[in-house]
């Protein structure tokens, strides 16, 4: 028993006292062999229950170890996934509120060609661990609780706004709501079945399923891409709205534009902006700790550039939401990819994946 109690409660005095003389790796080694979720300190998750969520997602349920310190509603999580012998971190939103023992759902689709979700949604079993990290993002629901909401989603955009609707729909006198939900075909819809029932019994929301790829054939389904003038149609107090939208760049950039009449707007896109820089040659980067110098292009994400010469800095999101990939640059200049601006002083936190070599430079890598 009082093994069982060290493993499982990483608070307990027992694991205090035995910190200075315990390695954690191999800790974490024999503690997998009784629990395959048990660590010294890492924060891992096991799949204990998988659902079809649509024609290509499916929702995994994950229940994390007392490692991990939670989330809220509309934030991402990085989860570590191995694909054949290499570890592969990628980011994801919950799509629903914390379940009991801290459960937690993600629903993810699987894109072609993508290797972690193509793991998740055809090949991960319940029993599985993965790596899970911290929560971030701060797409969150405000504190204005009588303010009506107007959530735009497209595609895997939904996940995000799933959960914050089902934590919406726990308070106890919810504000109005109105979901617009686009995708291209119908089966590619997740939730349809839970969101209709909500629409049904709850005076309070109303629900719009956008297909740009099918015909409508439901009385909530319309054919249109997002416009200023299909926006009016279906929202006609949009003036009255706070607006959370979650999509692809492109989408967002038109629910930006559509929704300038609203009363506040908050968005995160799933894929990057376009790159504000188109410089070339290559410059010499030093990566001080491991002494390996590299010749790198100018105008490329670091992130990519250095894996593409074999090296594997810890990476997340790769689009400069979650600090994952930050490292500290002792000199030269660089350009951020997205906006443009050029930094050419010494910064603790470069974000690999959106930041571009335009000197030479020495990171702490």
């Amino acid at each position: 028993m009082t093994t069982l109690t060290l493993l499982s409660a990483p608070s307990s005095l027992p694991r205090r006292l035995l910190a200075p003389v315990v390695d954690p790796k191999v800790f974490d080694f024999w503690a997998s062999r009784v629990h395959p979720a048990w660590s010294w300190a890492r924060p891992l998750a096991q799949i204990v229950e998988r659902h079809r969520a649509s024609a290509d997602a499916v929702t995994l349920v994950l229940r994390p170890n007392r490692h991990w310190t939670g989330f809220r509603p509309g934030q991402h999580v990085n989860l570590g996934v191995e694909v054949d012998g290499i570890r592969l971190t990628r980011s994801y939103s919950p799509s629903a509120v914390p379940g009991r023992g801290g459960r937690i759902a993600i629903t993810v689709r699987q894109v072609d060609g993508g290797k972690v979700s193509t793991q998740l949604c055809r090949d991960a079993r319940i029993g599985d661990v993965m790596e899970i990290g911290p929560a971030f993002g701060a797409m969150t629901l405000d504190d204005a609780p009588a303010c009506p909401r107007l959530f735009l989603a497209a595609g895997s955009g939904i996940t995000p706004l799933m959960a914050m609707l089902r934590q919406r729909t726990a308070q106890p006198m919810p504000a109005p709501l109105t979901l617009v939900y686009w995708a291209r075909r119908r089966a590619e819809l997740c939730f349809t079945d839970e969101l209709r029932a909500l629409a049904q019994c709850d005076a309070g929301f109303r629900l719009h399923f956008g297909l740009t790829g099918e015909t409508p054939d439901q009385p909530d389904e319309f054919t249109g891409r997002i416009d200023p003038a299909l926006l009016a149609a279906l929202v006609p107090d949009l003036v009255l709205q706070r607006v959370y939208a979650c999509g692809p760049g492109g989408f967002v950039d038109a629910a930006r534009a559509a929704c300038a009449t609203a009363q506040a707007f908050d968005a995160e896109a799933f894929t990057p902006p376009p790159r504000a820089s188109d410089e070339s040659g290559s410059v010499q980067v030093t990566l001080a700790r491991s002494g390996r110098v590299l010749e790198l292009p100018r105008g490329e994400p670091l992130l990519t550039a250095l894996e593409a010469q074999g090296f594997k800095p810890a990476s997340g999101c790769r689009m400069g939401i979650c600090n994952t990939c930050a490292c500290g640059k002792a000199s030269g200049s660089t350009r951020h990819l997205h906006t443009g601006i050029a930094e050419h002083e010494p910064v603790s936190a470069l974000r690999l994946c959106v930041n571009g070599a335009a000197s030479d430079l020495v990171l702490d890598l």
